[in-house]
């Protein structure tokens, strides 16, 4: 039986996680973060990648692990309701909820706006017109895939790197400040490490590496690798490379923006930051290249999330068909979209704050559920203690006026004090390690009482 993938292999592999998980999502939270961060961009950074580089990573060599078709399956060690909740939760998020109708804004953010006269009462005009035709675009694609997605995959990536890196080069020989001149903004001044880590969520590349890893792992698998433990260890080496890029290219993003504060103010958000960066060192000539790079790239993110979502839904609902459920979601993102970035970046964390912890813990439940035989128990002992904690996550990440509305204030300050790290957004961390002592506990007490027998 094939044990590992040829070095071609890798690189193949390698070269389509990168492509799965980097979007223009991945620029403009790192962007934005070095702009807050300052000095403190080290331990942010770092905080960073662990969510943004190394749970996606996780995530796509527990499929492989745990030898399951998907996430459903996944999610299912707890129970089937919780499989059919978790998956469409998690769906919703990385598709017509949030991700999809953030590709939009991110677009008019880099491209249109910049160019439309500031304070112009027409924005949300613009808006609307701008989305409407972009999801027009992203719904053809969807319902009638052709070559043309594969040609502009192709030429795509590559013009993107190569723009973001005479960007960074531009940047790093004429920088507008050094490092250790920026005051970080914040959180970033006091907990730089956790704040980058809580920002990393942003990405959703880790609740993507629940839904898309199985692509992955089929596709190793398809390479001739059948054993479990040989698929996980060949996605981990293959994903080295892509991992690596990654984190090199956050490095540099971040670095770009604490550059920026040297010449200008912190941004409302990492798109508009992106743009401004771009104005300022390549004028309008490169805008309007970051402008077209970034737009061609959120349309072939848009189109692949909605054809995922599509087929997801119309597999686990009998009712309806993959084209229904493609308009459905393109609608109902094109809807979002008219918010705003910055409200859909606002409204998005509460919910990434509920779901980041459930998929931490199943992946990591996952790599390890062979010492305890993936047994049930174990998994929904963990996932029951930190779903609770994880929705004073939620509640505390609402925005001030929600809390105060709800009456949740004294509840969360309660919480937050007697919650270790509640304070840090990781009050998970506790209580899912709380229960998974008790389901290990209950395990081998039961494993012992069966061999009695």
């Amino acid at each position: 039986m094939k044990k590992s993938l040829s070095r071609s292999e890798y690189v193949y592999i390698a070269s389509m996680l990168f492509g799965m998980f980097f979007g223009a999502g991945n620029l403009i939270f790192p962007v934005y973060m070095g702009q807050m961060a300052g000095r403190n961009m080290w331990p942010a950074l770092i905080g960073f990648i662990i969510t943004g580089v190394g749970l996606p990573l996780l995530g796509v060599a527990a499929l492989g692990i745990s030898r399951s078709s998907g996430l459903f399956e996944l999610s299912s060690h707890i129970g089937r309701p919780y499989g059919y909740f978790f998956t469409c939760a998690l769906y919703l998020t990385i598709g017509p909820f949030f991700a999809i109708p953030r590709c939009a804004t991110t677009s008019f953010t880099v491209g249109i706006e910049q160019i439309i006269p500031q304070g112009s009462d027409k924005l949300s005009l613009y808006l609307l017109l701008f989305s409407l035709a972009f999801f027009a675009a992203a719904l053809l694609f969807s319902l009638y895939p052709g070559k043309i997605m594969v040609w502009v995959g192709k030429i795509l990536n590559p013009a993107f790197l190569l723009f973001l890196g005479i960007l960074v080069v531009v940047t790093l020989v004429n920088p507008g400040a050094a490092i250790a001149e920026v005051e970080p903004a914040g959180d970033y001044a006091a907990v730089p490490f956790f704040e980058g880590f809580i920002e990393g969520y942003n990405t959703l590349d880790a609740l993507a590496s629940l839904a898309f890893g199985i692509v992955v792992v089929n596709v190793i698998r398809g390479l001739g690798v059948e054993d479990g433990d040989a698929v996980a260890s060949n996605t981990v080496r293959a994903g080295i490379f892509s991992c690596l890029l990654m984190a090199i290219i956050y490095f540099f993003v971040t670095l770009i923006g604490v550059h920026s504060r040297g010449v200008m103010a912190s941004a409302e958000n990492g798109g508009v930051a992106l743009a401004q960066i771009a104005k300022h060192y390549l004028g309008a000539p490169g805008l309007i290249i970051l402008a077209a790079t970034v737009t061609l790239a959120c349309l072939k993110t848009s189109v692949g999330l909605i054809t995922s979502c599509a087929e997801t839904f119309a597999g686990m609902f009998k009712g309806l068909s993959y084209r229904a459920w493609a308009i459905i979601f393109s609608l109902v993102a094109f809807g979002f979209a008219n918010f705003g970035l910055s409200n859909i970046i606002s409204y998005s964390l509460p919910v990434l704050m509920f779901l980041y912890p459930l998929a931490i813990v199943l992946i990591l439940l996952s790599l390890g559920g062979k010492f305890f035989g993936h047994d049930k128990r174990v998994y929904r002992w963990v996932i029951s203690f930190t779903f609770f904690a994880a929705l004073y996550d939620l509640c505390a990440s609402l925005p001030s006026g929600v809390i105060s509305a709800l009456h949740l204030n004294g509840v969360l300050d309660f919480v937050r004090a007697n919650l270790p790290l509640a304070s840090l957004g990781l009050g998970w961390v506790c209580p899912a390690v709380l229960g998974l002592v008790i389901g290990l506990a209950v395990h081998f007490i039961g494993k012992k009482k069966t061999q009695a027998v």
